[in-house]
């Protein structure tokens, strides 16, 4: 670790108060960016997607599990695409997929009594997650779309066709890495008293960032997130890290 500077404590307070001033700013910053998050516009759901899940075949209504709000996270596993390009295996989600469902694993009982449901999706057939549901110990409801095109329409999964093109739309633009069949990213849908659903709000790639945790602990210490140029290639599935 580089050398840094040391100063008394009097000296620590005053710079600690000047960065103090910057924390609250960024904190008014992203009460205003959450306020108009909330006030954007929203499109009606029209199509009648299906998905898999512990009690049989769902409707996208069904996920709701009787709230009105629904959060979806988009996990990037379906083994029938795994090869050399992909970060998942044929009985495994994508590593980094899977620290950030380590993140909210936990609190989804805070979130039920806040009339949201949180649930993951991924195109794998529904036994591969289940099998790795219980090997990584979670609670969440997590559910299958094989044969549906919720990952497609969503944006998180990407045509053959698309990606020879060079057409990979992600994150509200075309991205350059063709060659991933899928990416990461959350969706939100409300669901109104006359059934009728909506989706509200979809982030992708750093738009994640603010909804893990654990990296929230890492910017706080001295070394940062410490990743450099590797980026996540530190980050492994729960159970894969060295002794």
């Amino acid at each position: 670790m580089a050398e840094h500077r040391v100063v008394s404590h009097d000296e620590w307070v005053e710079a600690r108060k000047k960065h103090l001033a910057k924390e609250k700013e960024f904190t008014r910053l992203r009460d205003q960016l959450s306020r108009e998050r909330r006030e954007l516009p929203w499109v009606q759901v029209e199509k009648d997607y299906t998905f898999a899940g512990e009690r049989g075949t769902q409707t996208l209504s069904d996920l709701f599990d009787g709230r009105s709000q629904l959060v979806i996270y988009h996990a990037m596993f379906n083994p029938e695409t795994a090869g050399p390009e992909t970060t998942w295996t044929v009985d495994a989600p994508c590593f980094s997929c899977s620290f950030w469902m380590d993140n909210f694993n936990g609190i989804t009982v805070h979130l039920n009594h806040r009339d949201i449901t949180m649930a993951a999706v991924s195109r794998a057939r529904y036994p591969a997650i289940a099998a790795y549901k219980k090997r990584a110990g979670w609670g969440f409801p997590w559910y299958s779309s094989a044969g549906s095109d919720f990952n497609f329409d969503y944006r998180v999964s990407f045509t053959d066709a698309e990606r020879a093109a060079g057409k990979v739309d992600y994150n509200y633009g075309l991205n350059p890495w063709s060659s991933m069949s899928e990416a990461h990213g959350i969706s939100v849908f409300l669901k109104a008293g006359d059934g009728r659903i909506f989706h509200t709000y979809s982030t992708y790639a750093r738009g994640l960032d603010m909804l893990n945790v654990a990296y929230h602990y890492m910017d706080l210490v001295p070394k940062g997130r410490d990743e450099g140029d590797s980026g996540q290639s530190w980050v492994r599935r729960r159970d894969e890290y060295p002794d």
